[in-house]
């Protein structure tokens, strides 16, 4: 069955001074009667915060809420997340809901760097404390680059991240652009990593940056949704950005399929060249994916379902 895409269902209107462009990297979290999503949004000086919207469940198109303040602020001067805090995924762990987060620092010889983050709320999810100042998942002898877009999964005790990882920067008409590759870390707290440096998903080309993974059970073991670009043309170009599928029976060893039908740019409109950072949520009988079109998110989130899933 082919996904439906639904259009977009959220932009910044640039009203704060926090949000004035993007809506990147969508993380949803089904709710009881609507789907709250986590989203970065960029202010003046293009350093990003994470805050949410909420939408009916029924009807994911339907806008209920735009939150008025950034749940989380910026990290402390010389912290990984000075320069940026991106939600990718906020997980309920008893009564406490945990966000995972990318922490941005603007670099020096390359434009920037990014490590994971883990903060906690005892709010529902309306602000985050930072459980440490410095990162949770970073550069170790064997990823020595970056950690980013993590996912998660915990079952039996043992806690599975999926992540991005940084695997080198290649010059492209005299710019520096990044690589990088999901990776697989296991925890048995959530806060304590043990990094594998284990390549998930393979690469198409030497020059492709797969990430963001969207990892679900299945009975027969796991699916994951990824983005993945070449380094050539990928603002919007022919290298943009695309939702990829793999599927793995155990988890660390996965098999690339087709990219998934109905998820393919519109050539027009918000995602006219660009389809990106999925987060998918499985609800009333179907597949809830929620994603970026062209800009990184500057043209907003979108909706797609798979119907019967």
């Amino acid at each position: 069955m082919a996904w439906k895409q639904l259009g977009a269902v959220f932009t910044p209107d640039g009203a704060f001074d926090w949000s004035r462009t993007h809506a990147q990297a969508p993380a949803a979290l089904l709710m009881e009667d609507r789907i709250r999503v986590y989203y970065g949004t960029r202010n003046d000086e293009n350093r990003s915060r994470t805050s949410f919207i909420e939408l009916d469940r029924a009807d994911p198109t339907r806008l209920l809420h735009v939150h008025d303040k950034p749940v989380m602020d910026l990290g402390k001067p010389g912290t990984h997340d000075e320069d940026g805090v991106i939600g990718s995924q906020v997980m309920a762990v008893g009564d406490e809901l945990w966000m995972y987060y990318g922490g941005v620092s603007r670099g020096g010889s390359v434009p920037y760097r990014m490590s994971v983050g883990l903060a906690r709320s005892r709010d529902g999810g309306l602000t985050f404390e930072r459980a440490f100042d410095g990162p949770v998942v970073d550069r170790t002898p064997h990823e020595p680059y970056m950690t980013m877009a993590p996912n998660i999964i915990i079952e039996g005790g043992l806690w599975t991240m999926w992540y991005g990882s940084g695997t080198g920067w290649v010059e492209i008409d005299g710019k520096f652009e990044p690589t990088y590759q999901v990776k697989l870390a296991f925890s048995d707290d959530g806060l304590t990593w043990r990094q594998t440096n284990h390549a998930c998903v393979p690469k198409l080309d030497p020059l492709e940056a797969n990430t963001r993974p969207s990892v679900m059970r299945t009975p027969d073991g796991y699916e994951m949704w990824f983005s993945y670009r070449n380094s050539r043309e990928y603002r919007d170009g022919a290298g943009s950005y695309r939702i990829g599928y793999a599927t793995s029976a155990d988890g660390r060893d996965w098999l690339r399929r087709p990219d998934p039908e109905g998820l393919a740019p519109t050539g027009a409109g918000w995602n006219s060249a660009t389809m990106s950072y999925p987060s998918v949520i499985a609800a009333d009988g179907r597949k809830i994916m929620f994603h970026n079109g062209d800009g990184f998110g500057k043209s907003g989130i979108g909706c797609a379902i798979l119907e019967d899933a």
